[in-house]
């Protein structure tokens, strides 16, 4: 997604204080932190891979991209003026002979998506694109996805429980909404409202597409109106950080209402899959491991994460606590969990089935039509997963 799934926010006393949060799916297990034994313990990509493996990413360094920063040897190099930062590739500590270089989204390519970041620039290996992306530009920019980092988004919509305590997920929301003169306040154009209310989840009346990425709507509505966000963040960002609100906030995450895409997911270019499969049957196992290992411990990742925080200093406001949250919220909510089968990684074809069906009218209504035919096995591939990587 173009980062329908980003945030920023300064800390404050009011809510002229803050910046700028801007518009930042399934098997049973969920991470362990066991040390134990990893599954590829040397590996060298030199002979397969890109002397520099490219990934492009959807926003700022956060803690939702630690198993990318996973890979990063600590001796990296960033480039402030175009937020990338290149270093060894490593697991386990050791160099596998190609480099990583990790391009910041965002702000940082424009606010493009990463599926047209990926076509401007082809010198990208791969990039995250979500699902429900790579269906919308499925005709004109096609992609693959190759390896699911995450297996839920954290997308959510959150509300005051002091103002609401009978609500206890988005369709009782929606009614205590209608009934109060409240609103669900959105990015307009995202698909999931689309699909939230098409499904009877959530009433037009209530739908307010004006969120424009900052609290103080939010804030100054006095727990009246209700607000999209990511479990990963903003209910710590609200409670701890936004001086004028310091309160809990509740939420329900989208996936729990059916919409369930896989986000972020590593993804190729399609015509390019086959001149990469060499590399990726290689490189995707050490990705599955780079993700095991930052939920069993994301010390390191998180401490260069914050590091390019500070060095890239574009108003991006991303602390310690915060990052640490994300992490526990990844865990606590089996928002990166083994796949049907019960290893890291892999997708789901009757899922995958179920967004096209639900997005393809979304998409064609909004003069963006997926490809015709398309099938699950056009979007993704699970062949270069290792089946015995898995929490």
């Amino acid at each position: 997604m173009h980062r329908s799934h980003s945030y920023a926010l300064a800390a404050g006393t009011a809510v002229s204080a803050m910046l700028l949060l801007a518009a930042c799916s399934g098997g049973s297990a969920s991470p362990s932190a066991s040390t134990a034994a990893p599954a590829t313990a040397s590996v060298d990509l030199s002979d397969v891979c890109p002397a520099t493996v490219v990934v492009q990413t959807d926003w700022n360094p956060e803690s939702d991209h630690g198993a990318l920063y996973q890979l990063l040897g600590s001796g990296y190099t960033a480039d402030i003026a175009k937020k990338t930062v290149t270093g060894d590739l490593v697991i386990n500590g050791e160099s596998t002979g190609v480099k990583i270089q990790i391009r910041s989204g965002g702000p940082a390519i424009g606010y493009q998506s990463v599926t047209q970041q990926m076509y401007t620039d082809t010198s990208i290996t791969m990039g995250y694109v979500s699902t429900d992306e790579a269906l919308q530009n499925s005709a004109k920019l096609p992609t693959k996805a190759v390896f699911a980092e995450t297996d839920k988004s954290p997308q959510m919509i959150m509300w005051d429980p002091a103002t609401y305590p009978d609500v206890t997920d988005i369709k009782s929301l929606g009614t205590a909404l209608a009934k109060s003169g409240g609103v669900v306040r959105y990015f307009k154009g995202a698909a999931y409202m689309s699909y939230l209310q098409g499904a009877g989840y959530l009433p037009a009346s209530v739908l307010d597409g004006s969120y424009d990425g900052t609290p103080a709507k939010f804030v100054s509505a006095g727990g009246k109106d209700a607000q999209q966000g990511f479990a990963s963040a903003e209910p710590y960002i609200y409670e701890n950080e936004v001086g004028a609100w310091k309160k809990p906030v509740k939420f329900q995450l989208i996936y729990d209402t059916g919409y369930q895409f896989y986000p972020e997911s590593m993804s190729v270019r399609t015509a390019d899959e086959e001149k990469l499969a060499p590399c990726l049957k290689k490189l995707i196992p050490v990705m599955q491991q780079a993700d095991k290992d930052y939920f069993g411990d994301p010390t390191t990742a998180n401490t260069a994460i914050l590091d390019l925080v500070t060095k890239y200093n574009n108003g991006w406001v991303y602390d310690q606590a915060t990052a640490d949250f994300g992490a526990k919220q990844y865990k606590d909510l089996k928002l990166v969990a083994n796949g049907p089968s019960g290893y890291l990684g892999e997708m789901d074809s009757s899922r995958v089935q179920k967004v096209i069906d639900l997005s393809t009218p979304i998409f064609t209504k909004g003069g963006t039509p997926p490809k015709s035919g398309l099938t699950p096995d056009d979007l993704f591939t699970n062949e270069y997963l290792d089946t015995t990587i898995k929490f």
